[in-house]
């Protein structure tokens, strides 16, 4: 268990991240078209997930605007949006910011990702959907980098996670 803010007051996450040099949890989650999507969705690529709480906040919002820049110079790397939006509000806001180098994928259809990625915050308003975080993995699945972000109105610190695709 790890313990996140919302303007001060703490919060507490089902558990860890994923240890760097361990293999990534396979997830199950819906992409654009209400698609089934797993890790072995992306195989052979280099994956940057920003796990969000909800696209519909300036930060995470930011964070994906950024994401997408990198992701535009470099198409040996996905970048996955991970959000309890549905499908359809994800589409919508990456429509309308213009953002089409990242993938929007929702945990509408289980709440297994963030448990099994140790983010689902299971206490105060914002239980049942995700903490701030970002993990990197390599090509073969393995974790590179993590970052649970302590603050949720924060920002994730971009260059320790872009410098983890290299």
């Amino acid at each position: 268990m790890a313990t996140v803010t919302l303007q001060g007051n703490p919060f507490h996450t089902n558990g860890e991240l994923p240890a760097v040099g361990s293999k990534a949890p396979d997830f199950h989650l819906v992409g654009p078209g209400l698609a089934d999507v797993r890790l072995a969705s992306y195989a052979g690529k280099k994956k940057l997930l920003n796990i969000v709480p909800s696209l519909d906040t300036p930060t995470c919002a930011l964070s994906t605007q950024k994401f997408n820049e990198h992701a535009k110079a470099h198409p040996d790397t996905v970048v996955l949006i991970v959000s309890a939006d549905l499908p359809f509000a994800q589409g919508r806001f990456c429509t309308g910011e213009k953002l089409d180098n990242v993938i929007p994928l929702s945990m509408m259809r289980s709440r297994n990702f963030a448990k099994d990625y140790g983010v689902l915050i299971e206490d105060g308003p914002l239980a049942g959907i995700t903490a701030r975080a970002v993990v990197v993995l390599d090509a073969n699945d393995v974790v590179r980098h993590t970052e649970l972000v302590a603050e949720i109105a924060d920002e994730p610190n971009y260059t320790a996670a872009l410098a983890a695709l290299a």
